[in-house]
């Protein structure tokens, strides 16, 4: 049995008993996956959002990428909540601090349930939504140190990872509650109505979670480190510069961020949101399909957070983290191109027999002005149909475009299509023709991953600083790791897959990430797991 609680007093804290732990931990993963659901549900409607708040002139590229900027809008301001709320957190408490966060998205995410579309208002609509979203961001930049420090600075120094695993699993509960209020809202609104109007409902729903949330949490005490640091008149009144002017410091925030934290946050997101956004973009698996798949994963995988926290307690934090990131360098080309053969084996088919390439000197692409040339056109054709292509130099003006044995000059979307039909290459994926089983067993191998870097991160963050910084401490090199490296993923792969014309080279992107972790984590990086925190 995991004894969660401090057992001793030498410090001069408060003891926490096994009770009060439990409560901690459960108020503490409850409003922490409420506002990962809140930041999560735009990522799992961005196909549906480009459209509503992009103008159509971008073209179906254009608008899912500007989709993804906004998403990434968000994690722009995710280090600089970290700095805001850290402080905070560092002097006034940690619960106080994150009531304030949960507070500040609970209103952010309802209001974006209530903004009017580019339809309506215009270019108003993207700056009203970038703006909803950047206070999303800065309030989940003041949510996670404070819930990860909130619960390690509860537990026993020999359960630390199995309690801080459950803050862990939030972002995925977040995720996956996303995925099933979305689902639920489409399996009861036609697809029509949703598109229209029905998209609101997720975000409304926050209100809801947020009064929840905010009742549980009123109910915590603050952490028993923190008073007792308190108490005894030790907290500092200068964290940030406590943090960021002492070499010392802030050579172990450098180093977590690129060691460690960067390589987490890049599976995390390699592993679940992209994979999702390859399933439905690329393989043109029908959307409620890939999301119940993707669910069925999650959920499957979703206790090995704890399971991956609790075996860092004995195998160590580090050295879980870094055999995630060698296992993500030499196996997500394998997983990504099992994907399509057990998801869409007809378009599998139809690329090893059949190549398409794209002859021209005139290709500039354009993602933000909409396509131009017809060598454009035809570009975003193929990446709009998921259809893998080469680009190479062409031998004159214009465009020629090779399916197979059928050759044609310019653009015609008519000629394309039926090319494409003639050549084997489907539509959409057969539904009949996924093998919805290997499907979900893949995706459960990406989030079983994702369990073995994020599972121990938190502990292994707590453990990495001093009590009086660290909260500001944790929160830069999470947030920008996560935030930039890891969020930024789905924008740069899918860019670099549909510049390419290549389905996988995406994810080399994630595979350079991971690499630079490996590398700089096992080099310079610490193990941390009998470390004390009361410092």
């Amino acid at each position: 049995m995991v004894k969660l609680a401090s057992p001793t007093a030498d410090t001069g804290q408060e003891l926490t008993s096994n009770a009060e732990l439990r409560k901690v931990i459960f108020g503490s993963s409850l409003g922490t996956s409420f506002e990962w659901y809140d930041f999560f549900v735009f990522a799992t409607l961005a196909s549906i959002m480009g459209p509503l708040f992009y103008p159509k002139a971008l073209g179906e590229t254009g608008t899912f990428l500007a989709s993804l900027a906004t998403y990434g809008a968000g994690l722009v301001l995710r280090p600089f909540g970290s700095l805001l709320f850290g402080k905070m957190g560092d002097v006034i408490g940690r619960k106080a601090t994150f009531m304030i966060t949960m507070t500040l998205m609970g209103i952010s995410t309802t209001c974006v349930g209530l903004l009017p579309t580019y339809e309506q208002v215009g270019i108003l609509a993207p700056i009203l939504l970038v703006t909803l979203r950047c206070l999303q961001g800065l309030a989940l930049g003041g949510e996670y140190g404070g819930a990860a420090t909130y619960v390690a600075e509860h537990s026993n120094p020999g359960a630390r990872g199995f309690a801080t695993g459950w803050i862990q699993i939030c972002a995925n509960m977040g995720f996956f509650l996303s995925l099933v209020v979305v689902l639920t809202c489409q399996s009861f609104i036609s697809d029509a109505d949703f598109k229209t109007w029905g998209w609101r409902v997720p975000f409304l729903l926050s209100v809801v979670l947020f009064g929840v949330s905010l009742y549980v949490r009123s109910k915590l005490k603050d952490s028993p480190v923190f008073l007792a640091m308190k108490k005894a008149g030790k907290l500092t009144q200068s964290p940030v510069r406590e943090t960021y002017g002492d070499w010392k410091n802030l050579k172990m925030v450098l180093l977590s961020l690129f060691g460690a934290v960067a390589g987490v946050g890049i599976i995390w997101y390699t592993g679940q949101f992209y994979a999702l956004i390859f399933l439905t973009k690329s393989l043109k698996v029908d959307p409620p399909t890939a999301q119940v798949m993707m669910s069925i994963g999650l959920a499957l995988a979703m206790p090995f957070f704890v399971i991956a926290g609790m075996i860092s307690d004995k195998f160590g934090r580090k050295r879980m983290m870094m055999i995630a990131f060698l296992l993500a360098i030499f196996t997500y080309i394998p997983i990504f191109k099992a994907l399509t053969h057990y998801a869409n084996p007809a378009l599998e088919k139809a690329i090893a027999t059949t190549p398409v390439v794209v002859k021209s000197n005139e290709c500039t692409i354009q993602y933000f002005s909409g396509p131009v040339s017809d060598c454009e056109k035809v570009k975003e054709f193929f990446n709009a149909a998921g259809v893998p292509h080469t680009l190479v130099a062409g031998n004159g003006p214009g465009v020629v475009t090779t399916i197979g044995a059928i050759e044609f000059q310019g653009y015609s979307p008519d000629k394309l299509k039926a090319a494409l039909k003639a050549s084997g290459y489907p539509a959409k994926a057969n539904p009949a023709e996924i093998n919805k089983p290997m499907v979900v067993a893949l995706i459960f191998i990406l989030v079983l991953y994702v369990c073995m870097a994020y599972g121990p991160i938190a502990a292994y963050l707590v453990e990495l600083f001093p009590t009086r910084i660290r909260y500001s401490s944790i929160s830069m090199p999470y947030h920008v790791g996560t935030g930039y490296f890891g969020g930024f993923m789905l924008y740069f792969a899918t860019l670099i897959s549909t510049t390419t014309g290549d389905i996988y080279s995406g994810l080399f992107y994630p595979i350079i990430i991971a690499a630079m972790s490996f590398v700089i984590g096992g080099l310079f990086l610490p193990e941390t797991k009998d470390w004390d925190i009361n410092r």
